[in-house]
């Protein structure tokens, strides 16, 4: 294994995630590496930072004085952070005994400035027969179309992400006016824009997925719901409007595209297929692909014309989401 300090950085902000935060900082406790910091950023909750900080007295357990949201509480993790590497894991999650291990043996090729990794859901009851595994982004793990191993990504996902140092200082760390915060809807993107700016700025570095560096990442009840799943697909589009407006059209919808015109509709024909060999659900799933894809371009639109019109009217449009601040 590749000789680094990594940080790890989790971040939390609810009692209701108790359960699944303790887990997820034992899960990085049980790491088959040396030198691991764990910082676990507590998001504008004092009770929960409380209770935290008498919970965990052997890793760094710190209050987020940067705004709220998720952005603002990893920069406070990378602030603090001292590892040559700086790894993030949601506070729902919880690592394969051997994460870090592969995460730290691929930076072996100098130019990976970052490393993500299967993200595999861990359903609260069981999966829902008409989810398409193609849209398991709007539940944060990995989906049905993703770039296989050794191939270049454009962007990691939040949940099982990783980066070296210099990436913040290249990059000027996470934009806190994008992505997850105490609001309404549940918005996203918000390391999708950070990836895109610093390979803007850092053209000749990679970022790669390793398959081997695992994590299991919680879906509850509530996500399984068709209502959450709409809402989600929309509150996607939405981000990916505010994304464009940072990096362009080009960089910021390069991957939408190719998941648009080429994953989708292999995903419906499947469905299809699937439908005439007698699974009543596979047409389901073609169908959930087909909203899901039309719920996320409407939010774009939408999201596109707020933002032409100026942030007072996309800032009340945006007060106005239909999911609960618990979906976070």
């Amino acid at each position: 294994m590749a000789d680094y300090i990594v940080s790890v950085v989790i971040c939390a902000y609810t009692d209701k995630r108790w359960n699944q935060t303790c887990a997820a900082v034992s899960s990085v406790r049980a790491q088959a590496t040396s030198g691991t910091e764990i910082i676990l950023v507590v998001d504008h909750n004092a009770q929960l930072y409380k209770r935290l900080s008498a919970a965990f007295t052997d890793i760094t357990v710190v209050e987020n004085s940067e705004p709220p949201g998720v952005s603002g509480a990893r920069n406070m993790g990378v602030a603090l952070a001292r590892g040559d590497i700086v790894a993030f894991l949601d506070d729902d999650a919880a690592a394969e005994p051997d994460w870090l291990k592969f995460i730290c043996d691929s930076y072996t090729d100098t130019a990976v400035i970052g490393v993500g990794g299967l993200i595999l859901p861990r359903w609260e009851t069981c999966r829902p027969r008409w989810f398409p595994p193609e849209f398991y982004w709007v539940v944060g793990c990995s989906y049905l179309g993703m770039p296989g191993p050794d191939v270049p990504v454009r962007n990691l996902i939040g949940a099982n992400m990783s980066f070296r140092r210099e990436a913040f200082e290249v990059s000027g760390g996470f934009r806190t006016d994008v992505g997850r915060n105490s609001g309404a809807r549940p918005f996203g993107g918000e390391e999708t824009e950070f990836c895109i700016r610093l390979g803007q700025r850092s053209p000749e570095s990679v970022l790669l997925i390793e398959n081997r560096a695992a994590v299991s990442h919680l879906v509850p009840v509530a996500r399984c719901r068709f209502s959450y799943f709409t809402s989600r697909c929309f509150a996607e589009g939405l981000s990916k409007a505010q994304v464009t407006t940072t990096v362009g059209g080009t960089d910021g919808l390069s991957s939408e595209r190719r998941y648009a015109s080429r994953t989708l509709p292999r995903g419906v024909a499947r469905g299809v297929a699937g439908f005439l060999r007698g699974d009543l659900w596979a047409l389901g799933r073609a169908g959930a692909i087909a909203v899901g894809l039309a719920a996320a371009t409407a939010g774009y639109i939408v999201g596109s014309i707020r933002r032409r019109t100026g942030p007072d009217v996309a800032a009340r449009g945006d007060a106005k989401g239909s999911a609960t601040a618990s979906d976070r």
